[in-house]
Parts: structure tokens; C-alpha cells; sequence
């Protein structure tokens, strides 16, 4: 199990008994608000409730102590298999640890809990308004995510502007409520032999709580205090409910508010200290979910969970200088792109019991992310210059991702020649879709709103397709200590054709205390529909950035070609070992060559780059931004299978507990993740380019650390507890853009760039929680409470003289100092 991104042990004890927490194994359990655990048995497992109590040596917070070990349900058909007994390595994070990262969302709490896993340091206008993970540095989409073992719908939301998550339609872990997770489960290895497409880099499986009784409430407000912004407030519920004899119902709900966290700076154009584009989003966002099962006989049961979330959320954009628009705006204007998001998903099971010992799952999950993406605060400058006027607000297009998804599996326990063996197959069916609707007319027309014009009927469109798979998978122990597991899958994509996807791994236990482990295995991703379709128009105030359909004439002007899948070779090997009693370690050096990476490629601009986009049907001004449109600053690229990858890493894990008797209990944790891509191979476009510049190519390569440590503390003692974490974040490298204060010659060039050196950086966050009462507990903390952030990019490449952080690093969040205050009773 992981405790701030280090793998330990978490053993349940209730009479002697270790439970098991999640639906695909046999029982089900509930756990108490002080951390204990009553076991429900499925109705083929019917056993008289313990009744002996255990000895109670110290009831801690910390779920994550040495002593304990969690049992795992991803990366294994097996049941009862304990995270360290796994074949693939995988990390545990429990709900107690979410919420004393101090982080206000998931996916910010994973980055600063797992070394395996970055984030960017700043989304791009649309692309900061949906949460997005990297696993081992690879993209957003090479990693699937999972409720409860169910495929999860990604978002709608493209990420369209160039940079390492460009193309990327990731799951927005933060629609998922955190109150409603009890503990994060990350297969750090390839896995698409189990759950299909996507499982590149590897799998993050949330398993939602199944309580079926008491309740939590939980607060947490705080703010960037050196800049004074950025105030934010959580809210949480979460409650179980009993069903009849043997079922439960369990319900969670989030509200969450932010405002936009600026770290503004001086203005070149203006020498004001107006520009609040290097801001995050202002947000608010409320989530509901409903987890729910039932045993109906001895052999029949179902089970489900229901999610709701809604978002708005608004994106600053670069400052318009006054002579833009000064009828309208005499100040200049600050365009900002809002985001009305509605997210849901449903999942309903039945499972049970054949004769001959043979159990069966069937599944069906939907869900769906429908998007209504505007524009605020900006103008038409081409319909305003021909008829003196000009709506302010638009809507500029309607998103809408969904997935239907079915499986139905099997699983039977044999002895062949004395030897255990367990046989798992099944089958899935799925459904993909997606659709573009087009904005307002005066959005994309006359040069559309400026920032970002609308979708034009000419990119909106409804596209599907089918997914058909049958997989098998054997495990088996031919001698006592050696566990083989080997596993194959078939896929039919009606628009791409056959794949197949294979694993085999093993682990041989030389004793207790050491064991060693192998893994390889092929995966495979088809180009999302997003990836195809997807086309769209941004305008700055000299220029214009086109993202052109994948396999249109305007991408094939620019050399582009049709898009195929990826596909790619894992490989990784480890040890587990416990050199001195309560001293465990495990260390994992995996390789992922990924061929034909599908990536925004085919960078072109100046005229050519203007003749795509007209071929498109947009139209791009010739005047704006009140100094003319420069060409050199009119780019178009699109989507290509421009690259051949190679991802080689460690992974080191270790822990251990110090007991100080009256002094309290010390846990001490380490985790490191040592990273590093290599270009492998690189593609020629049909105009006989490459499809990546310098540029591009260090958004593959060296845009995420090339190393993460992860150091943590936490002591509890009598009613007091304190979490310390030192992260140190790793040199990233990047291929930056001259502008403005540029010399001429190489401003806006896609040829010519200056490499930028993110030196590490050093944070420090702690936590100090106190329990008045029994079941409340309140805490004070700060993330990164020395300030620090990233280096400062030089002034030639730095936009207008604020945007002076690499936004394509995903190394230290730049806005420096978080501090915080929470709160949480148990009923």
C-alpha cells in the first residue's frame, strides 16, 4: 500500500479475520468512522459473524502504518491478493491520505502523493478547465481509468494547444467526489491484456466506499497567501445506509468554489501590471454519488453506482491592449473562456454463482460529457469594423463524450496435477460517441469571437463506433512458491480493424521477506474519435493558431496522412524485500517503446499555414490586435503518428514505523521515480518534413521530470497528529518559442528556439491536526509553505512579459504557497 507515494502494508484485523473491500471480490465490507471493519459474506459464502473481539493495541489515523496490508483487485483476476503479493507493482492511496494532502481535488492530491504521477504546471485557455494525469510522462490518454473496476468516460474537452498533453481527452478525475473514494489503487504497468485500449502507461482504479452505515461531514478553506488569491472552499459529505439484511447503500456529495490564483506581472506592451492571464481558473463545481449493492439469494446479487457532476468554470486569456477595441473597451479587455459542464455516468451488475463452482459478473456502465463552451468580456473585431457594433458574450460551440460499455466474465478455480489454477474469460462490448455542434453564427463568422472563435458548421459533426473484445486469462502456481499469470485479448474497432494484446508475468517468493517479479506484455490505442474530428480556431492579438481534422484536404495540404493506433512493448522486472523486520522495500525498472504515437505534429505557418485554415472555411482577419496580423505568427498543425517512443524508469518504494510507546508513533516513507524518454524514431510528412520540430519533440521527451522523490513524516501522538513532505521535483526541458521581445528575425519561428532548463526545486508541505473531541478533527496546513516555484522564463520567451513561467513543465506548481484550514466529525 502507498502512503504519500510509497508502497506499504494495511492488514484489517477483525477477529483474526483480514477483509476484502471491493464488490469483484466475494465480500463486502463496511468500515466504521474509528477505522474498524464488520464483514458482510456474499450469499455464496455464508459464515456466522465473528463475534471474538480483537486486542486493540492503538487506534491511529493512519490507515497506512507498516503493520497493515491492503488487498488489491487491480492488475489480478485473483481474489484475497495483498498489494505486495501483487505480480505488477501497484500503489495505494487510501481516503485518510487524499485528505491530508492538503490538496483541493484529486488529481493535484495523486501528484503530491505518487512520484509516478505530474501534472501540468498550467493548462492552456480551454485545456485549464478539465483536471488531467500523467503516468510516467506519458499522455493523459496512454493512461485508462477505472470506478470499481468499470471503464470510466473521458471528457469532452479537447486539449488542443500544442504541448505534451496535446490531444488528449483525459478522465476529469475531479468530477468524481472525493468524499466518495476509499483508497486509489495505480497498476504501474501495461495492462491492456486485462482492460483493453489505454492501459499504456498503466491503470489508476478508484474503489468507492460501501459503508453501510454513519457519517462524515468535512471543510476545508484556504488560499495562495503571497499573492493573496486564489481563496478556495471544499465541502463534503458522505453516509451509509443499511439494506435489508445484505445490502447497502452509501451516497457522497462535494461542493468545491475556487477563484482564479494570479501570479500576474508587468504588462510589456502597457508597463501596467494588469495581465492576469497567468491565473488558474475561477471554478465551482458540485458532485453527487450513489454506490449501492444487494445480495438477492444465495446465488444472485447486483450492484451499482450512479454519479452527477456539474461545472462552471472561467479562463483568463491574454489582456487586449486599449487600441483594440477603444469604442467599447478604452481599457483594453481580458477575454475569458466559461465552461458549463454536465457530467454523469451510471453502472449496473448482477453477479452470482453457476453449478461446478463457476462465477460470473455481467456489467453495463454509461456515461457521458456534455460541455457548453462561451466566450466573455471579448469582441468581433471583423463584424464590429464593418458594422460599428458587436455582441460581447458567445457561445462558441457545444461538446458532448460518451461510452456504453458491457462485459460479462467468468472465473473457475481448478487443480490440475495437484496444482492450483484459476481461469478467468469474458467478453465486452462498447460503444463510443462523439459529437461537435457548432456555435453562434456571428461566433465564427467575420473572424469570430476573439480568443477563441466558435465552431463553424463545417467542424461540427456526430461520429461513432463499435468495440468488440473476448479476453482469457491463467494464473497458476506450477511449483509452490512461483506464481505465472498469462493473459490475451482480442479487439474489433469497426473503424480501425483487429488487435490483439498479450501479458505474461510472474513472481517467484524465495521467502517472506524476498521475492522478485517480471512482467511483459503489448498494448494498443486506437486514435479517439476527439483525435480524428477534432478541429478548431484560436486567435491572439497577432495571429491565429488552427488545429486542423486529422485526415482533411487542409491537413493534407500540410502533409498530413490518416491516423492509425499506437501500439507498444512494456517490460519491467523487480524485488521485494524486508531487510530488517518492518523495513520494506521494493524497487521496479520498467521500458515502454510506443510506436506511432499519435501527437500535434505538422507544424506549419505563414502563408501555407493561412491557406489551410482557409481551406477549412474559417476566415482570419487581417487586422487585429490593433498593430496587424502578422503571418509569421499564423500557424495550423493536426494530428499524426509522428513518433516512436522509449520510456525507461525506477520505481524505489520504502517504509517503516518506529513505535515511541508514550512518545507516539513515527512513520517514516520514501518514494522515487526515475524517468526518461528517448526519441526513437521520427516521421517524415508527405511534403517531405519532419512532423516535429525541436520543439515538439522536448514536449515527448523532456517536459516531465526527469526525476520525483517523495520523503514523508507522519507522527501521532495522544490527540495530535503532523504529516511532513519534502517533494523534490526533477529538471524538465523545453524548446521555447521567441516572442514578442524577440529579435524579429526569429519571432513566432518553428524552426529556431531557445532551450529553457527548469532546474529542480525543492517543496515543503506539512500538516498539524489536533482532536478535540473523539470524532472531530481539525487540522492547519500548507502546501509548499516556503513559496517556492518554478525558474522564470528569459524575456525573449516570455509572452507580453507575463506569461514567464514554461507552462509546458510539470514540475512545481507555479503559484506558490497554499494555506489551509480544515475541519471533519464522524456521527
Amino acid at each position: 500500500m502507498v502512503v504519500y507515494g510509497m508502497a506499504i502494508k494495511a492488514y484489517v484485523p477483525v477477529a483474526g479475520t483480514f477483509l476484502i473491500t471491493s464488490l469483484t471480490t466475494n465480500a463486502l465490507c463496511a468500515a466504521t468512522p474509528q477505522g474498524k471493519e464488520t464483514l458482510r459474506h456474499s450469499p455464496s459464502q455464508k459464515t456466522a459473524a465473528p463475534t471474538q473481539s480483537t486486542k486493540t493495541v492503538r487506534q491511529t489515523e493512519n490507515p497506512a502504518s507498516p503493520v497493515n496490508e491492503q488487498v488489491v483487485v487491480t492488475g489480478t483476476h485473483s481474489t484475497g491478493v495483498k498489494a505486495r503479493q501483487s505480480i505488477s507493482p501497484i500503489d495505494i492511496i487510501t481516503a485518510t491520505q487524499l485528505q491530508r494532502s492538503g490538496a483541493m481535488n484529486v488529481a493535484d492530491a495523486l501528484a503530491r502523493l505518487n512520484p509516478s504521477i505530474t501534472i501540468s504546471a498550467q493548462g492552456r485557455d480551454t485545456e485549464a478547465l478539465t483536471s488531467q494525469i500523467r503516468l510516467r510522462g506519458l499522455s493523459p490518454n496512454q493512461t485508462l481509468v477505472l470506478i470499481d473496476g468499470a471503464r470510466r468516460h473521458s471528457t469532452a474537452n479537447m486539449i488542443i494547444y500544442p504541448g505534451p498533453q496535446q490531444g488528449s481527452t483525459p478522465v476529469d478525475l475531479n468530477m468524481i467526489p472525493a468524499s466518495a473514494i476509499d483508497h486509489i489503487e495505480i497498476l504501474r504497468d501495461g495492462a491492456a491484456a486485462m482492460y483493453g485500449a489505454d492501459a499504456i502507461a498503466g491503470v489508476v482504479n478508484i474503489i468507492l466506499k460501501k459503508k453501510n452505515h454513519g457519517m462524515q461531514i468535512a471543510t476545508q478553506t484556504g488560499a495562495n497567501a503571497y499573492d493573496g488569491s486564489g481563496w478556495n472552499i471544499q465541502q463534503n459529505i458522505n453516509s451509509g445506509f443499511k439494506i435489508g439484511s445484505s445490502g447497502f447503500f452509501n451516497i457522497s456529495g462535494q461542493y468545491y468554489h475556487t477563484d482564479h490564483a494570479a501570479a500576474a506581472n508587468t504588462d510589456v506592451r502597457t508597463g501596467t501590471h494588469n495581465n492576469p492571464f497567468l491565473s488558474s481558473p475561477e471554478e465551482t463545481r458540485g458532485s453527487l454519488l450513489a454506490n449501492f449493492g444487494y445480495d438477492i439469494n444465495d446465488t444472485l446479487g447486483f450492484f451499482g453506482n450512479i454519479t452527477y457532476a456539474h461545472r462552471h468554470a472561467e479562463s483568463y486569456q491574454y489582456l487586449r491592449v486599449p487600441s483594440t477595441l477603444p469604442a467599447i473597451y478604452p481599457y483594453g479587455f481580458v477575454p475569458s473562456e466559461t465552461i458549463d459542464e454536465d457530467d454523469y455516468a451510471a453502472t449496473l451488475g448482477l453477479k452470482g454463482q453457476l453449478p461446478y463452482g463457476v462465477k460470473w459478473r455481467l456489467r453495463t456502465t454509461y456515461g457521458a460529457d456534455q460541455n457548453r463552451m462561451s466566450m466573455k468580456n471579448t469582441a468581433n473585431l471583423g463584424y464590429y469594423a464593418q458594422f460599428g457594433t458587436t455582441p460581447t458574450d458567445f457561445l462558441v460551440g457545444n461538446y458532448r463524450n460518451s461510452q456504453w460499455t458491457n462485459d460479462l466474465d467468468f472465473s473457475k478455480k481448478l487443480h490440475v496435477l495437484n496444482r492450483p489454477i484459476e481461469l478467468y474469460w469474458g467478453g465486452e462490448y462498447r460503444l463510443d460517441m462523439y459529437r461537435l455542434s457548432p456555435g453562434e453564427p456571428l461566433s465564427y463568422s467575420y473572424g469570430g469571437s476573439n480568443g477563441q472563435p466558435g465552431l463553424m458548421p463545417q467542424n461540427a459533426g456526430n461520429w461513432s463506433r463499435d468495440v468488440w473484445a473476448g479476453y482469457i486469462d491463467i494464473d497458476t502456481h506450477p511449483v509452490k512458491k512461483l506464481d505465472v499469470d498469462i493473459a490475451g485479448r482480442f479487439e474489433h474497432y469497426t473503424d480501425f480493424g483487429d488487435t490483439e494484446s498479450g501479458k505474461i508475468a510472474a513472481r517467484y517468493d524465495f521467502t517472506s521477506r524476498f521475492g522478485i517479479r517480471a512482467t511483459i506484455s503489448n498494448g494498443f490505442r486506437a486514435p479517439t474519435l476527439a483525435e480524428e474530428h477534432f478541429s478548431t480556431l484560436g486567435i491572439s492579438p497577432s495571429g491565429a493558431s488552427a488545429l486542423l481534422p486529422a485526415n482533411s484536404a487542409s491537413a493534407k495540404l500540410l502533409g498530413g496522412s490518416p491516423l492509425k493506433p499506437e501500439r507498444s512493448t512494456n517490460a519491467s522486472g523487480g524485488f521485494y524485500v524486508e531487510p530488517i523486520k518492518g523495513l520494506h522495500v521494493t524497487a521496479d525498472v520498467y521500458q515502454i517503446n510506443l510506436r506511432d504515437r499519435i501527437v500535434g505534429s505538422g507544424n506549419y505557418n505563414g502563408p501555407l499555414a493561412l491557406q489551410a485554415i482557409s481551406m477549412m472555411g474559417a476566415d482570419v482577419p487581417t487586422a487585429i490586435g490593433g498593430g496587424g496580423l502578422n503571418t509569421n505568427n499564423v500557424t495550423g498543425n493536426y494530428f499524426s503518428n509522428a513518433a516512436s517512443t522509449r520510456t525507461q524508469g525506477v520505481d524505489i518504494t520504502a517504509d517503516y514505523r518506529f513505535d515511541f510507546h508514550q512518545n507516539g508513533l513515527l512513520d517514516l516513507n520514501l518514494g522515487i521515480d526515475l524517468n526518461r524518454t528517448r526519441l526513437h524514431h521520427l516521421r517524415i510528412d508527405n511534403n517531405g518534413n519532419p512532423l516535429l520540430s525541436a520543439q515538439g519533440i522536448s514536449y515527448l521527451t523532456t517536459a516531465s521530470p526527469r526525476s520525483k522523490i517523495i520523503l514523508t513524516a507522519h507522527w501521532e501522538i495522544e490527540k495530535w497528529d503532523v504529516t511532513l513532505r519534502q517533494t523534490r521535483w526533477g529538471q524538465t526541458t523545453t524548446m521555447q518559442t521567441y516572442q514578442d521581445q524577440a529579435p524579429a528575425s526569429v519571432r513566432y519561428s518553428n524552426k529556431v528556439f531557445e532551450q529553457f532548463v527548469n532546474t529542480p526545486r525543492w517543496t515543503t508541505d506539512i500538516e498539524v491536526g489536533y482532536r478535540p473531541l473523539k470524532r472531530l478533527r481539525v487540522a492547519l496546513g500548507s502546501n509548499n509553505i516556503f513559496n517556492v516555484r518554478p525558474r522564470r522564463l528569459t524575456p525573449e520567451t516570455t509572452i507580453y512579459g507575463v506569461a514567464y513561467y514554461d507552462k509546458a513543465s510539470s514540475q512545481v506548481p507555479m503559484f506558490g504557497g497554499y494555506y489551509y484550514l480544515k475541519g471533519s466529525y464522524d456521527f
